[in-house]
């Protein structure tokens, strides 16, 4: 099956098996949410697996080898087994291969769930080390939302509000890797003005967010808001130069740091998971109108 639509309580949900994305979210009133895909950007909402963001040189480095990985890894390329489907619910499932292991010399089992409910889909992200020793891993999620949802409204008329105050330094990328010195965070308070400007120097990373969940809306219209359980950071991202989508990213993992060179078990943000254990993140969807 190349894709399965969930349906519940009026909004729809598509999901593909080329990278077990999410490619379609439409509301009740039958909008659709999420960025098709345009030439600005030919993704909807990948998922990133083993690593976010980029290493340096592109290549991971375990036991004194290197590995080729491109920037966010390869599941987003990779086709997925579908192992549930029902008609508000699924699973899709990745494991290690002959292939994988050129890139990422590790036994794995990433599983994706996507469940419609009423207003709401949940993503959970579980993945699984399935050999003997410790799987170092990041995970994150990409979805690309419409910006903006309504296309007589301004982008301009949009702002992220945060659950509580977001105060700390955010961090900033150069050519792909982390720069060593937090910026300004650009938040007053819980609230985040949204600007093509924003994104001039690529994506805002809060490494350290307090909040757990946040607000995407403008006066009126459709409203989502992202909540979120496991993941460490949160990258806010939209295409340089101007592109009419906003990404709202979950990560546990980060791009490396400009001058991190060594083993990929030991760069920050990294997961490490021990041989037959498990590690479930999940991220929430839920739709309503702004006020």
């Amino acid at each position: 099956m190349e894709q399965l639509t969930l349906h519940a309580d009026g909004i729809s949900a598509t999901i593909v098996g080329q990278g077990a994305e999410l490619v379609s979210l439409r509301d009740g009133d039958g909008i659709e949410l999420l960025w098709q895909a345009g030439p600005a950007w030919r993704r909807h909402s990948p998922v990133l697996f083993p690593i976010v963001g980029r290493l340096k040189g592109d290549q991971l480095r375990h036991r004194g080898q290197t590995y080729p990985m491109t920037q966010h890894g390869f599941a987003r390329d990779r086709r997925f087994v579908w192992a549930e489907q029902g008609p508000a619910s699924c699973t899709l499932v990745l494991t290690d291969d002959a292939e994988t292991r050129t890139h990422y010399p590790f036994a794995f089992r990433l599983a994706i769930g996507y469940e419609l409910s009423p207003r709401q889909l949940g993503v959970t992200f579980e993945v699984t080390n399935t050999g003997d020793e410790p799987l170092p891993a990041s995970i994150g999620a990409h979805p690309a939302f419409n910006w903006p949802l309504l296309p007589e409204l301004s982008k301009e008329a949009y702002r992220l509000t945060f659950a509580d105050n977001e105060r700390a330094p955010v961090r900033r990328l150069k050519d792909g890797l982390l720069l060593p010195d937090p910026q300004p965070t650009p938040i007053e308070g819980k609230t985040l003005p949204l600007s093509e400007k924003l994104f001039v120097d690529d994506a805002v990373i809060l490494d350290k967010p307090v909040s757990g969940s946040l607000r995407y809306a403008a006066g009126r219209g459709p409203a989502i808001e992202m909540s979120w359980q496991g993941f460490n950071e949160l990258g806010i991202w939209s295409k340089p130069g101007g592109a009419p989508f906003l990404c709202i990213e979950p990560w546990h993992g980060i791009a490396s740091p400009v001058d991190f060179d060594g083993e990929f078990a030991d760069k920050p943000g990294v997961m490490l998971i021990k041989p037959g254990a498990r590690r479930v993140l999940s991220y929430r969807i839920s739709l309503s109108r702004g006020s």
